[in-house]
């Protein structure tokens, strides 16, 4: 569990110094569209937003933390394929989103993990709450 919320942690700290580079770029330099530059802002914080949450919740093992951790590295290796790909590849990139996602996924599914982050009858459910 430890090793799976480090990967989250390292991806969601990745996200934010993006962010803090999308502002940057923003502030000096004139996007050929604005409106378009703000956008992927809002994306790439909302997505630093959530992936810190899921690293944070898989430290209080809560169950949901798999199905959104498995969304979002489906998403980046989405990415990482299109790093592969086109005229302006960057398969240096691809090769650093492509292999902890893999890692975080092969985690995820890891029998420890599951049992980690799977509700026990009588204990917390997803919400954190006492059941029973």
């Amino acid at each position: 569990m430890l090793l799976l919320a480090t990967l989250l942690a390292a991806e969601a700290a990745l996200l934010w110094a993006a962010a803090a580079w999308l502002v940057l770029e923003l502030i000096m330099a004139t996007p050929v569209s604005l409106a378009s530059a703000l956008a992927i802002l809002v994306l790439v914080l909302i997505a630093a937003a959530w992936v810190t949450a899921i690293a944070i919740n898989s430290l209080r093992r809560r169950t949901w933390i798999r199905g959104a951790a498995v969304t979002w590295q489906l998403v980046q290796i989405a990415v990482a394929v299109g790093c592969f790909q086109g005229l302006y590849a960057r398969a240096d990139l691809g090769w650093a989103l492509l292999l902890p996602s893999l890692a975080v996924l092969a985690l995820l599914f890891m029998p420890r993990v599951i049992a980690a982050t799977t509700s026990a009858p009588g204990g917390d459910d997803a919400t954190g709450t006492q059941r029973g």
